[in-house]
């Protein structure tokens, strides 16, 4: 399969979930490189701020009032963008919630709720942006998570959904593969990123929720999404922290297991009391507008996946880094004094 891509100034981009967090983050820096930008999501007035901003930069972008969990409302991100632009070039499917609450205490209808979103709106955004693309080429981006590869403690119907997303996708590059389609699908995993994602989960629990750190910036995501729209890819972990965790977990998972039942519930919360309804964003848009949340933690910008978006000056670096380790560990002869003469000896290991 030859998968031939654009860049992103030549690109036309729709993403969904597109009102805050990573979704806003990605399609500013998308339009400010001069990608023409689709937005979609449920809140129409943050949409509509949301693309005032860009067209005021400069910047062509559209809205579409939609809820990715209906099929019809995902054709018509797609028709919306086709008949104002003539195509998409890249479908990058980033909406999803979240419910802060142990597995037993969740309703039924708030897990459903969580997979009508996160993995059935990945489903519907995918085949719908696949019926185009098969014939000429793209690229499908869909958000995982480190939870793809990795349970949380009271997130666990969203580490479920995360995890289906990854067989998703995994078996849907592989169709696309099998028919020689010329369109990349790419994975993308992040660990916590500091967005208004704890503020919009629905939250069963006495506290505030919060994300356990390390906290990345969602510009390592955005950063990450628009690499993959030009240059495609497998698979993309947003932070070093994602990226241990899932290569611990797969050698030594009865490890994770007994550190994260013990240590991620505590860092889930703040310690002041939750606010009191907390039905957050499952069934009805939030308060959106705002790419960044308000962790405790600090928050970091990941050398990890800047350098993974740039193998070659890595592989430089790591070059030059491993020369000089070599140079440093380099035995050489030192001196011993033995009775009344000297022998030598090999330093520095």
């Amino acid at each position: 399969m030859v998968v031939s891509l654009k860049p992103v100034s030549q690109q036309v981009i729709v993403i969904t979930g597109a009102t805050s967090g990573i979704g806003l983050a990605t399609a500013m820096r998308a339009a400010a490189q001069g990608a023409r930008v689709v937005l979609a999501a449920r809140n129409e007035s943050a949409l509509q701020q949301a693309v005032q901003r860009i067209t005021e930069d400069g910047g062509q972008a559209i809205h579409v009032v939609a809820d990715v969990s209906k099929p019809e409302d995902v054709q018509t991100i797609s028709d919306a963008a086709i008949r104002t632009f003539g195509t998409f070039d890249t479908w990058v499917n980033n909406a999803g919630i979240s419910v802060f609450g142990r597995l037993d205490e969740v309703t039924d209808e708030d897990h459903r709720r969580i997979f009508d979103v996160n993995f059935w709106g990945v489903v519907y955004g995918t085949r719908v942006a696949a019926a185009l693309l098969k014939s000429k080429g793209g690229a499908i981006i869909n958000l995982g998570s480190l939870a793809s590869d990795v349970a949380l403690p009271r997130q666990g119907m969203y580490a479920a959904s995360k995890h289906a997303i990854k067989g998703f996708t995994d078996g849907f590059r592989m169709e696309m593969d099998e028919v020689g389609a010329p369109v990349s699908v790419t994975l993308i995993k992040p660990a916590s990123i500091n967005t208004p994602f704890p503020a919009h989960a629905k939250n069963y629990m006495a506290e505030e929720p919060k994300l356990p750190p390390p906290i990345y910036s969602p510009d390592d995501v955005a950063d990450a999404i628009l690499y993959a729209a030009a240059h495609g890819g497998r698979d993309y972990y947003i932070g070093s922290g994602a990226r241990i965790g899932s290569a611990v977990n797969r050698v030594a998972p009865h490890l994770v297991d007994w550190i994260s039942a013990r240590m991620v519930p505590g860092a889930s919360h703040h310690r002041e009391t939750a606010q009191t309804p907390r039905e957050g964003t499952l069934f009805k848009p939030g308060e959106d507008g705002a790419v960044h949340g308000s962790s405790p933690h600090m928050v970091r910008h990941s050398v990890y996946t800047k350098a993974s978006l740039h193998p070659i000056a890595s592989a430089a670096l790591l070059t030059v880094a491993g020369l000089a380790g070599a140079a440093l560990l380099r035995p050489r002869a030192l001196p011993m004094r033995r009775g009344n003469g000297y022998r030598m000896r090999l330093g520095n290991w």
